[in-house]
């Protein structure tokens, strides 16, 4: 638990120095733990040091951590939704980061649950990533209009893998600057970038993330 509590310090304060660097309240900054194959007891400890705020990769793993942990913490779906996995989203999460076709705002949608959601965008074309581009994201924001509860908040990105997280930043200035422009276009009022994990989240904040993915930093490296 000591390491946990030392990576956390260090999360924080990276996060804090990279808030005053850019000129930003440190407020204005969600601290997402990511807990793919970490442990109920793990997740446990994290909220004993603050943390409210878990994100999930896949629908089966995080049944049961929310069921163990309860309503306290706020579940964010971070991966990959499968067609057949859609019907649990609306039970488990309070967010999901990760749409990336209409059909799944349409599934979301008929389980009458409110529902924050983010459009990921493959900003860098990877064809092993999943996102949209940006002519599909305009495309599917043209037609929320009849959504009653699934509500979009914002945007998502993962930038290609880089040794050097100054590599990066090209794709979070990109993605900010896609939601200036979207909300311009179609009237709305997103404010949510959801960008930067471990070896990039201080790089992130600088660029205007208002939420980090965090997995390895704060739990160690996954077994």
């Amino acid at each position: 638990m000591t390491n946990l509590r030392e990576r956390l310090t260090a999360v924080r304060e990276k996060m804090l120095a990279a808030c005053q660097k850019a000129g930003r309240s440190s407020d204005a900054v969600r601290l997402i733990a990511a807990t793919k194959t970490v442990g109920v007891e793990k997740v446990r400890d994290a909220m004993g040091f603050g943390i409210t705020d878990f994100g999930e990769n896949y629908v089966q793993e995080a049944r049961g951590k929310v069921e163990a942990l309860g309503a306290g913490p706020t579940w964010h779906m971070i991966g990959h939704v499968q067609a057949n996995k859609a019907k649990y989203i609306p039970r488990l999460f309070s967010y999901v980061h990760s749409i990336d076709r209409w059909e799944l705002m349409e599934a979301l949608e008929r389980h009458e649950k409110q529902l924050e959601v983010l459009f990921e965008v493959n900003l860098s074309r990877e064809p092993q990533k999943h996102g949209i581009d940006k002519e599909a994201l305009r495309a599917m924001l043209e037609r929320i209009g009849g959504l009653r509860f699934v509500r979009p908040v914002g945007l998502m990105t993962m930038p290609p893998v880089a040794d050097d997280p100054e590599k990066t930043r090209p794709y979070f200035s990109a993605l900010r600057d896609l939601l200036g422009e979207v909300n311009r276009e179609f009237g709305l009022s997103m404010t949510e970038l959801s960008m930067g994990m471990s070896a990039d989240y201080a790089v992130a904040i600088e660029e205007g993330a208002t939420m980090v993915r965090v997995g390895t930093a704060i739990f160690g490296e996954r077994l």
